[in-house]
C-alpha cells in the first residue's frame, strides 16, 4: 500500500474539485508514492499532530484544514506553520488536507452536524451550480442498449435520487469514410447512412475522463461522434450547507441548551430569542456568515454556525436565530466521519484517530 491509494479513495469520496477557489486542499507536504504505516486522522495538523503521528508510527496525516494555506516564502521554524512542516518534512512524514472539498460533500461536514442533531428531510443548502454536465452521443440502434449501459455503469445518469436517467431520440445518421478510414459500419469512400440512437446523460464533471472513457470503450464506431455541455441546473448533492428538520418542535432555550451540550461547547452565541418553537434548522460547519440569508430564504427557524462578527448577528432581523457555537465544535466530527469512510475501505494498515485537541479556543 502506498500513500496515494489513500488519496485515491478520499477524493472518489470528496472530489478535489469541488473544493472552494480559495481553499488549498489534497497532498500537502510528502511523497504520495511512499509506502504507508499508518494514518493519522485529525482537524488541524500542528506541530504536537506531527509529534502524536511520530509517536503512533503513522507517515501519514489526515488533516481537514490545511496547514499551508497561503504560499510560504521560507521554512525557518518562525511559525507554527513552518515548525509543523519542518517536523513532518524531517520525519517523512505526509500531510494531505480535505478541508471545503468535504464541506461540500453531500454525506459530509454538515451532513454529520444534522446526524449529530437528529434532523430529517436533509437538503443543501446552497446547492453548487458549475458541476453538472452533459453528454449526447450517437449509436447504432443495435449497440445503443451496450453503450447506455457503459455510461450507467461510469455513473453518468445521476439525477438526484435516481440512476440510470438517460433521453433517446431516434434518426438517421450518415457518414464517408476517406481513405485513411477503417469503418465497422460502412465501406471506405462510400457516404453511408446508418439508423442511429440519440442518447443524452448528466454527469457530475469530476467524472467526465471516467464516463468518455466508458463511451469510448464500448461504441462500436472507429470515430465517436459526441458533445459535451456544462449546464447551470443546482446539484442538489454537492454545496455548502444543509437544511433539515426537527422530529418534533422544540423550545428555542432548551433546544440552545441541547446544541451547546451535544457539541461540547462552552458558549453558544446567539441572536435575540423569538419567543418561537424551533423546526427547520440549517448548519453550516465553520465560518458561515456568508450563508445567513440562505439560511432566511430556506424558512429556517435557527441558523446554526460558527465564526459570526458582532454585525452579524443584526443580520437576524428577527427572522430567525442565528447561532454560533464555534469553529472547533462545529467540525469536531469530521474526524469520525473519515475514520468511518476510510476503515470500510483499508484493513491493512493502522488508521488512528488523533488525541491532540488542536482547538484554540479557551472557556472560563
Amino acid at each position: 500500500m502506498i500513500i496515494q491509494d489513500v488519496i485515491k479513495e478520499i477524493e472518489q469520496f470528496a472530489p478535489l474539485k469541488y473544493a472552494e477557489s480559495f481553499d488549498n486542499v489534497g497532498l500537502l507536504v510528502g511523497n504520495r508514492n511512499a509506502e504507508i504505516t499508518g494514518a493519522l486522522i485529525t482537524l488541524d495538523t500542528l506541530e504536537a499532530t506531527v509529534e502524536e503521528a511520530i509517536a503512533k508510527k503513522c507517515n501519514l496525516i489526515i488533516s481537514f484544514h490545511p496547514i499551508i494555506f497561503s504560499g510560504l516564502k521560507k521554512l525557518t521554524g518562525a511559525n507554527y506553520v513552518e515548525r509543523a512542516v519542518l517536523k513532518a518534512i524531517k520525519n517523512d512524514i505526509a500531510i494531505y488536507a480535505i478541508h471545503t472539498a468535504l464541506d461540500n460533500q453531500h454525506k459530509g461536514v454538515n451532513d454529520m452536524i444534522c446526524e449529530k442533531i437528529g434532523l430529517k428531510n436533509r437538503k443543501i443548502l446552497i446547492p453548487r451550480k458549475d458541476s453538472i454536465k452533459k453528454l449526447v452521443t450517437f449509436i447504432p440502434k443495435e449497440d445503443a442498449e451496450k453503450v447506455r449501459k457503459a455510461l450507467f455503469g461510469a455513473g453518468a445518469g445521476n439525477i438526484g435520487n435516481y440512476d440510470n436517467c438517460s433521453f433517446s431520440v431516434f434518426g438517421e445518421g450518415s457518414f464517408k469514410g476517406n481513405e485513411d478510414s477503417n469503418p465497422v459500419i460502412g465501406e471506405r469512400g462510400k457516404l453511408h447512412f446508418e439508423q442511429e440512437v440519440q442518447i443524452g446523460v448528466t454527469f457530475s464533471s469530476h467524472m467526465q475522463s471516467k464516463v468518455l472513457s466508458a463511451l469510448f470503450n464500448s461504441h462500436p464506431y472507429e470515430e465517436v461522434a459526441y458533445e459535451i455541455s456544462s449546464l447551470e441546473n443546482e446539484n442538489q448533492h454537492l454545496g455548502m450547507g444543509m437544511m433539515g428538520e426537527l422530529e418534533e418542535v422544540q423550545d428555542e432555550k432548551n433546544f440552545l441548551k441541547a446544541i451547546k451540550s451535544i457539541f461540547k461547547t462552552g458558549c453558544v452565541r446567539h441572536s435575540q430569542l423569538l419567543n418561537k418553537p424551533i423546526k427547520k434548522v440549517a448548519v453550516l460547519g465553520g465560518s458561515g456568515s456568508f450563508a445567513i440569508e440562505n439560511a432566511k430564504q430556506a424558512g429556517a427557524d435557527i441558523y446554526i454556525t460558527a465564526d459570526l462578527k458582532y454585525h452579524d448577528f443584526f443580520k437576524a432581523e428577527n427572522e430567525l436565530i442565528l447561532a454560533d457555537i464555534g469553529h472547533f465544535e462545529s467540525e469536531q466530527f469530521t474526524n469520525n466521519l473519515l475514520y468511518s469512510f476510510l476503515t470500510k475501505k483499508f484493513s491493512n494498515f493502522a488508521l488512528i484517530l488523533a488525541e491532540t485537541n488542536s482547538n484554540p479556543i479557551k472557556y472560563i
